[in-house]
């Protein structure tokens, strides 16, 4: 593209599930993308699609304007910012970071802090959406940050989803973020419920389900995963284990601003008790799973 010479050049860690298509939109709005992860299919698949493969993150920051970071978790996002190899000492100063992982709150705020140190500039903006909502670059975006941040990272914000927010401060869009993981796992685990007692009393399934997400009981939620209810299809979008540490992040983050979370706490629960099952791996839709097994079914 002729004005790939005047977009910031771009370095991606973490290509997982969502990280994966979420570059190749911006290789193919004409960015330049380098990117780092530990697999290396993943980093043949970027290559494949036009972008750069670096040998670690030193080399894929070094000379980026912007860094997007994709990692399961807080821990890792540690991991990728700090010490000799990381993000931190090794992006030139300037650089914007925009972390789209899902993490707690406060390792957002001690980021963005420690980066300030360094003349990095950060925002945390994690997504909803699934793998299909990055994979068609509709996804929502919560962001925390400066304005003027957040200003400079919307062009590239809107290339990966439609909804596009500035929530406030650092650390405001994990905030909205563990928000949304609360209603998306409380309505799942109430969908999974509707899907057994129908099936159980004889109703035609696709039917029932058809009608419910035409009424007010329809969601998103109910229409991404309708599918998987019926073919009992648990390929991964979001996994379980991924649902589980954000149930942790707002059952934490809850108690720590003094608010009750009853309904959330017990959904928490049941998804840990998935994880123990060994269903870890399995799409977070695979919450019928246990409620099937609470009402008698082997599976």
């Amino acid at each position: 593209m002729s004005t790939s010479t005047a977009l910031p050049s771009i370095a991606w860690i973490g290509l997982g599930i969502m990280g994966s298509p979420m570059s190749e939109n911006l290789i193919k709005a004409g960015y330049s993308v380098t990117g780092y992860t530990l697999e290396q299919d993943k980093l043949e698949r970027l290559a494949a699609a036009g972008g750069t493969a670096a040998g670690s993150i030193a080399e894929a920051v070094k000379d980026a304007d912007v860094i997007i970071t994709m990692v399961p978790a807080s821990p890792h996002v540690e991991a990728i910012n700090y010490g000799p190899e990381g993000i931190l000492a090794n992006a030139k100063s300037g650089a914007l970071i925009i972390d789209m992982s899902s993490i707690t709150p406060q390792t957002s705020v001690d980021l963005a802090k420690n980066a300030a140190e360094k003349g990095i500039r950060v925002i945390d903006a994690p997504v909803s959406g699934g793998e299909a909502g990055a994979i068609e670059a509709v996804l929502s975006i919560m962001v925390g940050g400066e304005q003027a941040d957040f200003d400079a990272a919307l062009p590239i914000l809107e290339t990966l989803g439609k909804t596009i927010v500035l929530c406030g401060p650092h650390g405001s869009g994990q905030t909205v973020k563990a928000a949304n993981q609360l209603i998306v796992a409380v309505n799942i685990q109430a969908c999974a419920e509707a899907v057994v007692f129908l099936e159980k009393s004889g109703v035609n399934l696709q039917a029932a389900l058809d009608v419910l997400n035409g009424g007010l009981a329809g969601s998103t939620v109910l229409t991404r995963k309708k599918d998987n209810f019926l073919n009992r299809d648990f390929k991964p979008g979001f996994r379980i284990d991924l649902h589980h540490k954000d149930m942790g992040i707002v059952t934490d983050a809850a108690r720590n601003v003094g608010a009750a979370l009853p309904v959330g706490a017990v959904v928490a629960q049941l998804v840990a008790s998935l994880r123990a099952q060994g269903d870890g791996g399995l799409d977070h839709s695979a919450l019928l799973r246990a409620v099937e097994r609470l009402s008698g079914a082997q599976v």
